[in-house]
């Protein structure tokens, strides 16, 4: 009797049993990975080179923040003159250094004369003016195609009075350029620094 009683507890104690059955497997179909540590996976991800520890969106695009800066030209001449002074050269240098920091950007160089004289000879000072600042950006490293100059000969003058000031401040070539860049917003970091 002990036998029967002890091979009825085994049989119901298997009959209780339950099987553990194995979870299905999903296959991946998409890809889950994440190249450039972004956080997007490259399935969503539009910007495969984004820069690391950058702030994306949503495509995993970086965030860019665009910044202005300006250049000014401004060189007076002696009267009759078309020779650049001396006292200019560093001004130019560092504005070829400008526009060689701004790729994209052009220069557009305004020649003037004073109104002192004869109309188609300030007309020949003022285009002189301007095509030999234009040559001196050349020669600093600047691309010709990228400077344009226009002489307005003394159509312009800087006052309607004709002082030897006046004069003097009329015989000048100008120009104004602005250069645009971007750069990537960083991620928050402990060492990142508060800008107030």
């Amino acid at each position: 009797m002990k036998n029967i009683a002890m091979s009825l507890m085994a049989l119901s104690l298997f009959g209780c049993s339950i099987s553990a059955q194995q979870p299905p497997v999903a296959t991946q179909t998409k890809d889950l990975r994440d190249f450039d540590s972004d956080g997007v996976i490259n399935a969503r991800d539009k910007c495969a080179d984004t820069p690391l520890g950058a702030v994306v969106d949503n495509d995993g695009c970086p965030t860019y923040v665009k910044t202005d800066e300006k250049n000014s030209v401004h060189v007076l001449f002696a009267n009759d003159s078309t020779v650049i002074p001396e006292t200019y050269m560093a001004q130019l240098k560092k504005t070829a250094q400008f526009l060689e920091t701004f790729p994209e950007t052009h220069i557009e160089l305004k020649g003037y004369a004073s109104p002192v004289g004869n109309s188609a000879h300030n007309q020949y000072l003022s285009d002189t003016r301007a095509a030999n600042v234009r040559q001196q950006l050349i020669d600093f490293g600047v691309a010709a195609d990228r400077i344009k100059t226009v002489g307005f000969g003394d159509a312009d003058p800087i006052q309607a009075e004709t002082s030897e000031a006046s004069n003097t401040l009329s015989r000048r070539v100008v120009a104004q350029v602005v250069g645009s860049k971007g750069h990537v917003v960083d991620q928050w970091t402990i060492f990142t620094v508060r800008e107030n």
